[in-house]
């Protein structure tokens, strides 16, 4: 009889405990939707290039072949014909958190650990980012800025496109009238939450016309 009672006792005890494991995964996966709904309400497009150095010449504060000095054209000439025309410039991202605690969701602050992004230039793939450092989004449903630098070699990738037009692509991009149309990331961003830091499943294209 007495081993009855302990059987059943043993019995009862492990089934409180499956419960309770139970129900304790089922919050954790309700908790782990909750932050994954919010994740995905992250927004970003893309700003403004700054800072835009053609084989060492700055190009901010031109917007023609012809608003470069002899010098400067004569150091570009020769960087083409070298086969080797580096382009290192600062692309700011507008990101936008819109948990600001109406709607339904909580009010959160996500910080942003990774933008691991590969640069389009006129749809073209060409060479991959990052972020310098963590930066946090208040959950205010404005946007916080978030630069990201790249270097890269014009001629590698666009070598075809002649003298002219290397110039002028830089000057479109990075240039006095210069701006990001050109331009797209495709991303993938990785944020700490309450559960550790988690990378998006999946990649995102950032453009400059809206918030994706």
């Amino acid at each position: 009889m007495l081993m009855i009672l302990q059987k059943k006792t043993r019995a009862f005890l492990l089934a409180a405990i499956l419960g309770a494991f139970l129900f304790e995964s089922c919050a954790t996966l309700q908790d782990l939707a909750g932050v994954l709904a919010n994740l995905r309400r992250l927004e970003f497009k893309l700003s403004r290039v700054q800072h835009f150095s053609l084989a060492g010449i700055t190009i901010g504060e031109k917007s023609a072949l012809t608003d470069f000095s002899v010098a400067e054209g004569i150091a570009l000439l020769r960087g083409f014909q070298a086969k080797r025309l580096p382009a290192e410039f600062v692309l700011d991202i507008l990101v936008r958190n819109p948990n600001d605690g109406t709607g339904g969701s909580a009010k959160t602050i996500s910080t942003l650990t990774g933008l691991e992004s590969r640069l389009l230039i006129n749809g073209d793939p060409t060479v991959y980012g990052n972020i310098d450092s963590p930066i946090e989004i208040p959950g205010t449903g404005q946007a916080t800025t978030v630069p990201l630098r790249f270097s890269i070699d014009l001629y590698e990738f666009f070598g075809n496109e002649g003298y002219e037009g290397l110039i002028n692509m830089a000057l479109a991009i990075g240039g006095l009238k210069g701006s990001a149309s050109r331009l797209s990331l495709d991303a993938q961003p990785s944020v700490t939450t309450p559960l550790g830091v988690i990378t998006y499943p999946g990649r995102i294209m950032i453009v400059d016309r809206e918030f994706r």
